[in-house]
């Protein structure tokens, strides 16, 4: 058996009393951190709650040939699989599913809060009124030239024309993506294509969800990008047309300041 179990937003213990099950039987068990890294614990603070060895692995390992290992073990080991927030919203980890049903490895999913709904109470924002979503990367070089993505901003302004809200994941490759640094390469990519109103969209920025630190502001992206807030990890919502109710939220939550 394959168990991906879910972690949660922040430390170890936002784990689910079935997900702790689940490790505490587990003969190996493994925890990626590149897909949502829990910043407010470590390896060894998650061994000594579960009393069990916790085998860290990379990106490459994960979707490369260690993932063969794995799922080897699996056919004969109860395997657990840790990563942080909900284990499915990652495409690398549906994949891994997908292949051990082709080897005839039974699954299970043990799910656990996620950043997706955690937004939502956070912010007042209703979860139905968001559209797609997407990921800001850092820019990278193409022969020796500055490449800034410009997808995610193709995605805000495709949900505003719905009135839908957009939920924008930060890249955490090398290092967390600050909200202030997503909201500057939003700026690049509308100043590129001419979109002087841009500045102007009502923007939410979210601090370390989950943590009793958590900090959420919104206001102008122009002003969002002035406002230090505190470590990472930060997410970013740019929203859509606003219910009354919302609206409400997001003064009284997110000191907006909104009329």
């Amino acid at each position: 058996m394959l168990t991906f179990v879910g972690l949660g937003l922040f430390d170890e213990f936002d784990i689910t009393l079935k997900g702790l099950r689940e490790v505490k039987g587990a003969d190996v068990v493994y925890l990626e951190t590149y897909t949502s890294p829990l910043v407010g614990t470590n390896v060894e603070r998650l061994e000594k709650l579960y009393e069990k060895s916790v085998h860290v692995l990379s990106r490459e390992e994960v979707e490369g040939a260690l993932a063969e290992k794995i799922l080897m073990e699996a056919l004969h080991k109860k395997v657990v699989l840790l990563s942080g927030g909900d284990p499915m919203v990652s495409t690398t980890h549906v994949g891994l599913r997908l292949r051990a049903h082709e080897m005839g490895v039974k699954t299970k999913i043990i799910h656990a809060p996620s950043i997706m709904s955690a937004v939502c109470g956070i912010t007042g924002l209703q979860n139905y009124k968001f559209g797609r979503s997407a990921t800001i990367p850092f820019p990278y070089e193409v022969d020796g030239k500055k490449v800034v993505y410009e997808t995610p901003y193709d995605v805000v302004k495709e949900n505003i024309q719905r009135g839908l809200h957009t939920l924008l994941y930060l890249d955490v490759g090398e290092r967390m993506m600050t909200i202030n640094e997503g909201v500057s390469l939003l700026f690049e990519i509308a100043e590129k294509k001419g979109d002087e109103e841009f500045c102007k969209l009502l923007g939410v920025g979210i601090a370390r969800a989950g943590s009793d630190e958590a900090f959420a502001k919104a206001s102008e992206l122009a002003q969002l990008m002035e406002i230090e807030f505190p470590d990472p990890p930060h997410i970013l919502v740019i929203t859509g047309r606003l219910h009354f109710m919302e609206k409400d939220a997001l003064i009284v939550f997110c000191d907006a300041q909104i009329t």
